[in-house]
């Protein structure tokens, strides 16, 4: 029968040093003895309840992988096999790249596990400050100043990386949960409802294909540079009023969708302007390929009609926010955006509120007088 330990763990120093030691025994027994790189003994006995935590969990070997990786080898890593297609869009991918590469000249040469939230707030604040470096034909220019939603993205992609690598049990804990954004970004992430003046509007401003765009969206929620701009005729059955999602950003995303008569009439008018092209949105100059962006067209139309600008996406938001209002449960809202997560419509929920707001608007504070017919102004 082995004999009992007193103590499962232990911290010491050496002698003429100032760094604390730790010693423990692994899950066979053996005697281990590893520098917390520290003097402090609060944080040495920090470190040394991590190494007794992943023996127990039987993740100590992974933990030891994790202190010798740097940052670049572990971005690089994360870049191939978590961001790429199929796992993640192609679009998804790229933009994942150009961020890596401000993240890597940064901490590139630092252990994963030297990352700190004051090295990242730090980070942040600097890239606040930096400005957009475009390349031209006579060299480099420098324009306005980085955006705080350029950067905010740059943290939630640095704050995913790390998430992985907790998962794979290469970090205790993700250092971005210590770390407060040092600006407040209005409007982030907030999708925007269109009411219906405002979509009207917006339609007399737009080329007739931008129209029927909008139409498509606010009517079945495609998304709208996944599933419509690449979308086929033969994926279009007017005669059934569905069309067929072939592919999607997600497998819930494959479906039949059903089509209101604005939609039809839209869809009708489009393949009209197609004209022979198998896509729906053809490529001006080369209608062999789909139209890859409508961003100018949808900023230039906005300007037209005197509307703030908001991202073409919100059209999606607006048809979820539509049928919420009209009574239909979130459940079935989930489903129609046919999204894989329930959570994700919790982000549309806000926009309710929005429109209890414009029915407030039309409060008739003297319904109740004799006679009373007043609109609800205050006399």
């Amino acid at each position: 029968m082995a004999r009992p330990r007193k103590h499962d763990g232990s911290l010491f120093r050496r002698e003429e040093s100032k760094i604390w030691w730790m010693q423990y025994r692994d899950r066979e027994g053996k005697r281990q003895r590893e520098t917390t790189n520290t003097d402090d003994w609060a944080e040495a006995q920090r470190r040394l309840r991590e190494r007794l935590q992943a023996r127990d969990s039987n993740t100590l070997p992974m933990l030891r992988k994790g202190e010798q990786l740097v940052f670049v080898q572990w971005s690089e890593h994360f870049l191939e096999a978590f961001s790429k297609p199929p796992i993640r869009a192609a679009k998804t991918y790229l933009s994942y790249r150009r961020v890596v590469k401000h993240l890597n000249r940064e901490f590139g040469d630092r252990l994963l596990v030297d990352l700190t939230a004051d090295s990242i707030e730090n980070y942040l604040r600097r890239r606040l400050e930096q400005r957009v470096v475009v390349k031209r034909s006579t060299g480099k220019i420098a324009k306005g100043l980085v955006k705080p939603n350029t950067v905010h993205q740059e943290f939630r992609v640095l704050r995913r990386m790390l998430n992985v690598a907790v998962r794979k049990k290469l970090l205790i804990a993700n250092p971005c949960s210590g770390v407060e954004f040092p600006v407040r970004i209005r409007g982030l992430f907030r999708p925007h409802y269109m009411n219906w003046s405002e979509q009207q509007s917006i339609e007399r401003a737009a080329p007739l294909y931008l129209r029927n765009v909008i139409r498509i969206i606010v009517e079945t929620g495609l998304r709208v540079y996944k599933e419509l701009a690449p979308m086929k005729k033969q994926d279009v059955d007017l005669e059934n009023c569905t069309l067929w999602i072939p592919d999607s950003k997600t497998d819930c995303g494959v479906a039949e969708v059903p089509l209101t008569e604005i939609a039809v009439e839209a869809l009708r008018s489009q393949m009209e302007i197609a004209g022979p092209s198998p896509f729906l949105f053809p490529n001006p100059a080369k209608p062999s390929v789909c139209q890859a962006s409508f961003k100018t067209a949808w900023a230039t139309t906005l300007r037209k009609a005197g509307v703030p600008y908001f991202r073409i996406y919100d059209l999606r938001s607006t048809y979820a926010t539509r049928l919420s209002a009209g009574g239909v449960a979130d459940e079935w809202v989930t489903q129609m955006l046919r999204q894989g997560d329930a959570k994700v419509f919790k982000k549309y929920s806000q926009m309710k509120l929005q429109m209890k707001r414009e029915a407030l608007a039309q409060l008739n504070r003297r319904a109740n007088d004799k006679g009373g017919s007043d609109t609800g102004k205050v006399a």
